[in-house]
């Protein structure tokens, strides 16, 4: 009977062993995720996700510190985290335990608020609020009074709380005071701002913690909070900053703003160290427990060899770990590496001697590692101008196909290493290891590039205004009589009475003179090529007297451009010439005749440089020259010149003025008849008047392009 029921006992006990096993599987629930919402009214929900549907959890609230605690039975958290931060109105944080078959959340928050929780299909909600408070601070009990005392106690309070972005991407937080005398204690330490209000009230509805990352500042969390008759606020910021704070009145405003490049390698360069700011306060402790520790602040992963040992006592406030790692190190002798996020620290006589033997083996690797030969065939470059940078030893080499000898490398290849150049082809051979080869490889890639090219264009304005005005009168006198026989009446030109000039009456016998006006002039201060003129005679039996008005008024402009351009590669000069050369007759040593020449052109001279920001640097030489007159001494021709050279900065793309001449000529002159060209008023009839003025302006323009070249390779 025994033996036959044995075996189904077994089988029973087996099969309810199972069935508890797989209950209680099925009875375990995960917590997979969580999630939280702001709601009207000053309100915020939580949502938390299962793989199971949730069972109403148990709860309770603590008043000191402010907060609620629900407990979920037979529930494991998957979450990634423990603590979540959230900025809510009245909360604070959110932490979330698990502990065996229990998982507990824990809503930390300013004082206490009402909840209710509600179940749909495999999440529950909690939701948190003002609405019903009291149920849970009745009027009259111990917290609502604590905070009524507080309040009443201190009647400075900060009333706004605003944050802005600058026009320079700064963050600024402003904060409306009370009163304007406040005493406030600001500490720049951590990676954040610290500001203390000491004996300042905060309002319950400031009591926040804002997430101002979208203003894309360097401030990313901006946290208030009251505690003890402070307020404090907590300025979480990212990257490097400088950070300016004042007082206006009932106004205190901080301004943080990011470092540029330049201050940041000032800093850089005034203060090494750049890392964290920590504080460490140890008296007898162990130089590892110390190493463990900056690791640990810095997440770092630390390696400390077994020869680190000893004590140490510090005392260390506010200073950046690197520059305490440093002092740690210094202090007991030791040294460290970093590689990656791994930390190792060992006695600087031992990392030296590792590195050392490192060195050994690596040198007796490339002693025994195997040759080959690699063909590297140079695109821009020049190979013969790319190995001269490479070569420092002489050594014996040969060309092949026509190209030159080479000789090895000894900078950059190994010492049993070669490299032949072969011009024809403008190609190297390399024979060496493959690691030496890679790295002249790598190298090869980064200088055999295409050199950039400029366009530079120049503009040479030449504008000439000429300006001329005479004014000048004339008399002419001539005297006859009948028998023919000439007398002057005065003293004109001679030529007036040629026999040519007269003529005779045959039946009369009577000769008349018809001089000319020029054959006839007695004053004669008349404008040559004038374009008007005014003529009077006044003509008798014994003679004739004539007055001439003569004006001239000329004016003129004249714009002469030039517009040179050449393109030209980086840091190479390029030259751009036209004009004429101009002959002339020299007598050489021996007495021969020899013919020489003189140049009148247009010539830019040019050497640009790029910059790594695309401005250029250019060394310039124009000359814009033209033919003068000739010397009538040696008959050599004179030259006109006008010539710039200077350096100069100048954008991608920018026209600038790179300088001018202005030339301005005025001429006035007088001619007159003496003692009768100074009467009052009747000595304008004996006078000339000249007045010639010549404007003459040079400006030079310069426009350079860098262009833009789309080659792979």
């Amino acid at each position: 009977m025994f033996a036959n029921n044995s075996p189904m006992s077994f089988t029973s006990r087996a099969l309810l062993s199972l069935a508890a096993i797989f209950s209680a599987s099925l009875a375990a629930n995960d917590l997979e995720n969580i999630h939280f919402a702001e709601l009207p009214g000053q309100r915020f929900e939580i949502k938390l996700d299962f793989t199971d549907v949730p069972q109403t959890p148990k709860g309770y609230n603590i008043e000191k510190p402010a907060r609620v605690v629900l407990d979920f039975a037979d529930v494991e958290s998957k979450l990634a985290k423990k603590k979540f931060a959230i900025a809510f109105d009245g909360a604070k944080s959110v932490v979330v335990l698990s502990s065996g078959d229990r998982t507990r959340m824990i809503v930390n928050l300013d004082q206490l608020l009402s909840y209710k929780t509600r179940v749909e299909g495999r999440s529950l909600y909690v939701e948190m609020g003002n609405q019903t408070n009291v149920d849970y601070i009745e009027s009259g009990s111990s917290l609502s009074a604590a905070i009524s005392s507080q309040a009443a106690e201190y009647s400075r309070s900060i009333t706004s709380l605003d944050f802005r972005r600058g026009d320079k991407g700064e963050g600024k937080l402003i904060l409306g005071l009370s009163e304007s005398n406040v005493n406030i204690d600001a500490d720049n330490s951590g990676g954040s701002l610290k500001l203390t209000f000491s004996n300042v009230a905060l309002a319950q509805e400031l009591r926040r913690r804002l997430d101002v990352t979208d203003f894309a500042t360097p401030v990313t969390f901006v946290d208030a909070s009251y505690n003890g008759g402070d307020t404090r606020i907590v300025i979480d910021t990212s990257g490097e900053y400088d950070y300016l704070a004042y007082q206006a009145d009932d106004q205190y405003v901080v301004s943080i703003k990011p470092l540029s490049e330049s201050q940041r390698r000032l800093r850089e360069s005034q203060f090494q160290y750049v890392g964290k700011k920590l504080s460490l306060n140890f008296q007898d402790i162990e130089v590892r427990s110390v190493l463990q520790l900056i690791a640990d602040f810095t997440d770092l992963n630390l390696v400390a060899s077994d020869t680190v040992t000893g004590s140490i006592t510090l005392r260390l406030d506010n200073v950046p770990w690197d520059q305490a790692l440093n002092l740690v190190l210094k202090t007991k002798g030791l040294d460290k590496r970093q590689v990656g996020n791994v930390l190792m620290v060992a006695p600087a006589a031992e990392i030296a001697e590792r590195e050392r033997q490192e060195l050994e083996t690596k040198k007796q690797l490339q002693e025994l590692a195997p040759l080959r030969t690699e063909y590297i065939r140079v695109r821009y470059a020049n190979a013969k101008e790319l190995f001269k940078l490479f070569n420092q030893r002489d050594g014996e080499g040969g060309g092949s196909d026509g190209g030159s000898g080479g000789s090895s490398t000894g900078s950059i290849l190994s010492e049993r290493g070669q490299a032949i150049v072969d011009e024809r082809t403008n190609s190297i051979i390399l024979t060496d290891t493959s690691e030496k080869i890679a790295t002249f490889l790598a190298l090869v890639k980064q200088i055999d590039i295409p050199v950039r090219q400029v366009l530079i264009e120049a503009r040479i304005v030449v504008a000439n205004t000429d300006y001329r005005k005479e004014l000048g009168v004339r008399w002419q006198a001539t005297g006859n009589n009948s028998t023919g026989n000439t007398s002057t009446l005065f003293s004109g030109a001679t030529e007036a009475f040629n026999s040519d000039n007269f003529s005779t009456d045959a039946t009369t016998g009577e000769s008349t003179w018809t001089p000319t006006i020029d054959q006839a002039s007695l004053v004669d201060l008349g404008v040559n090529n004038a374009f008007g003129s005014i003529a009077m005679w006044l003509t008798t039996d014994n003679g004739s007297l004539g007055l001439e008005l003569s004006a001239l008024e000329d004016s003129g402009f004249a714009e002469i451009v030039s517009q040179p351009k050449v393109i030209t590669g980086d840091k190479q000069t390029a030259y751009i010439e036209s004009g004429k050369e101009i002959p002339y007759q020299e007598a050489s040593a021996s007495g021969a005749t020899s013919t020489s020449f003189k140049e009148a052109v247009l010539k830019l001279e040019v050497t640009p440089q790029i910059t790594p920001d695309d401005q250029i640097i250019m060394d310039l030489n124009i000359n814009q020259d033209s033919i003068g007159q000739v010397d009538s001494a040696s008959s050599i021709p004179i030259i006109d010149v006008n010539q710039l050279e200077t350096q100069v900065l100048v954008a991608n793309g920018q026209t600038i003025v790179l300088g001018g001449i202005f030339q301005d000529e005025l001429t006035t002159g007088q001619s007159k008849v003496p003692v009768l060209g100074d009467i009052p008023y009747l000595g304008r009839l004996f006078k000339k008047d000249l007045k010639i003025r010549n404007k003459r302006e040079l400006l030079i323009f310069i426009t350079p392009r860098i262009i833009a070249q789309n080659i792979t390779n």
